[in-house]
């Protein structure tokens, strides 16, 4: 694990995608922590941009905009999964090992939001630090792209990083909740090597199948991409409407 360029990472990883495609490498699992950057997925919205002038990378995996940079540990599986593809089971997979690794660091209430991907902590959990948010708030961020049935980019687990770079976009495109993370909730540093070992644990069981996907769900809420998605295909539907004078 070490400190890498986002670019660099993204290029690294489609060799290794490529390359796994072939046969030519086994499966492999990165972990790195990038310099601050915002990354833009295929969802991204105009009005989730960064108001701060930090760069941001369009990228293609799914979802919308998040920040990546220091004191937070970034996770990307490139692994060829089993046919056919189960893109969800694959989601709920990493969710998984993030909340076994989560919950063993000490956050014992970390869990999902059903109609929102990543993991989150409820806001009825009370943080071991004042700063922190109350409201659900997410602790890691999930972003995937499988091409030929192969993995890329994955996961963000926040550990000691500042909050500060989130004030300045619409994380995920979910203005309604927060985030949060393994030093603010704990009430002490948490290094990215002392995250690392039980994630990349929980990640080779879950992966295998020996850490079994449950149900730790504690809420459900809307999913903002498919708000946006619902009410872009109005618009469009409006406009065609318009065109062909309301027939």
């Amino acid at each position: 694990m070490g400190r890498m360029d986002y670019q660099e990472a993204w290029d690294f990883q489609a060799d290794l995608a490529a390359k796994r495609a072939r046969d030519e490498v086994p499966d492999t699992i990165l972990l790195v922590e990038h310099p601050n950057i915002y990354t833009a997925g295929k969802r991204t919205q105009p009005e989730d941009m960064p108001d701060n002038g930090l760069p941001v990378i369009k990228v293609d995996r799914g979802g919308r905009i998040t920040w990546h940079g220091e004191g937070q540990l970034v996770v990307y599986p490139i692994i060829r999964l089993a046919e056919p593809v189960d893109v969800v089971d694959y989601v709920r997979r990493l969710e998984e090992a993030i909340i076994a690794a989560v919950r063993e660091l000490g956050v014992s209430t970390a869990g999902r939001i059903d109609g929102r991907s990543g993991v989150w902590v409820p806001s009825t959990t009370e943080p071991a630090s004042p700063e922190a948010p109350r409201r659900d708030r997410k602790i890691a961020a999930l972003g995937i792209r499988i091409t030929r049935g192969v993995t890329m980019h994955g996961l963000a687990l926040n550990c000691s990083n500042t909050l500060d770079y989130y004030e300045h976009i619409v994380a995920c495109g979910i203005d309604d909740a927060d985030v949060t993370t393994l030093s603010l909730e704990l009430g002490r540093p948490v290094a990215l090597e002392e995250a690392a070992s039980p994630l990349l644990t929980a990640l080779e069981d879950a992966l295998s199948g020996s850490l079994v996907v449950a149900d730790h769900t504690f809420a459900s809420a809307p999913d903002p991409t498919k708000i946006a998605n619902k009410k872009a295909r109005e618009r469009r539907h409006a406009e065609a409407a318009a065109r062909n004078g309301g027939r």
